[in-house]
């Protein structure tokens, strides 16, 4: 039996490095294992700042925190724009797809009953035909 590629095959094979690499990032950035890490982060950050006995690379009110999040912000908001672009795309692709699987469902069920309209006609001629035999002989 032939193999058909789902719409979702086709889709994921044309992808390139960067709309792969993206779609990782947003994943990645929509979890809450990445929110969970990242407060751990930050409360280490914080606590080792405020609390840090020789050392304190970034005193309250944190300002170098401040900027990693405006920079990961900066990034992030783009890259996640890009993933929710092409999850677009794939909704664009399985509608098509089931748009077409529809139209070819639509015109199998037309042709049967197209053969069932036959068959019944075929029938209904054979009964007709067997009663003008019998109303002759009768």
């Amino acid at each position: 039996m032939e193999h058909h590629k789902t719409w979702h095959q086709i889709h994921q094979a044309s992808l390139g490095f960067g709309q792969r690499l993206a779609d990782k990032v947003a994943n990645g950035m929509g979890s809450w294992r990445f929110i969970i890490i990242q407060t751990l982060i930050v409360l280490v950050w914080m606590a080792l700042n405020v609390i840090g006995f020789a050392y304190h690379w970034d005193v309250y009110p944190f300002i170098l925190l401040n900027l990693l999040f405006s920079t990961q912000a900066a990034y992030a908001a783009p890259i996640i724009m890009m993933a929710q672009n092409r999850q677009s795309e794939r909704d664009r692709a399985q509608a098509d797809a089931d748009y077409k699987t529809n139209c070819e469902a639509k015109d199998e069920i037309e042709e049967l009953l197209q053969k069932l309209n036959s068959i019944e006609i075929d029938k209904l001629d054979k009964i007709l035909a067997l009663l003008e035999k019998m109303d002759k002989k009768g």
